[in-house]
């Protein structure tokens, strides 16, 4: 019953337009750990702002329909020095897939810190991903992130 809920769901959202599909920042919680980062991380994990900043590639394996989220550990930092950590993902769930290869960042100071990826939502009709573009923009000295998708 649990799976074809899960089914259920999971195509409600594919069938959604890209427009309407939520992308969703949270913290990091609960299943979100270093075991989760594509390995090897020298591949999948890269770092901006002199240290800062790193974002990493992570699979969850579950959901089948979206386990990939992109990761950032990035300032402002606790009241111990932690960094934040936020994923990014797309209606309750990861992705599909996303092609961390195609990872760029470029930094504009008045917006702050911004990154581009292709990614791939699930799409319950061909049973594989349909092709976006990721576009998260960090401000590091509030740490607010500002997240959307795009053809």
């Amino acid at each position: 019953m649990k799976r074809w809920l899960l089914a259920l769901a999971l195509g409600a959202v594919a069938a959604a337009p890209l427009a309407a599909q939520q992308v969703e920042v949270r913290d990091c919680a609960g299943r979100m750990s270093p075991l989760g980062i594509v390995e090897p991380w020298e591949d999948y994990s890269r770092t901006y702002s002199n240290g800062k900043v790193r974002v990493a590639l992570m699979d969850l394996l579950e959901p089948a329909g979206g386990p990939v989220y992109l990761m950032l550990l990035s300032p402002p930092y606790n009241e111990i020095g932690d960094r934040q950590c936020k994923t990014i993902g797309v209606d309750g769930i990861g992705f599909w897939n996303a092609d961390f290869p195609t990872l760029d960042a470029s930094y504009d100071p008045a917006t702050g810190l911004r990154f581009t990826m292709a990614v791939e939502l699930y799409d319950p009709q061909s049973g594989g991903g349909r092709a976006a573009l990721l576009t998260a923009t960090l401000n590091q000295a509030t740490g607010a992130i500002d997240a959307r998708l795009s053809r």
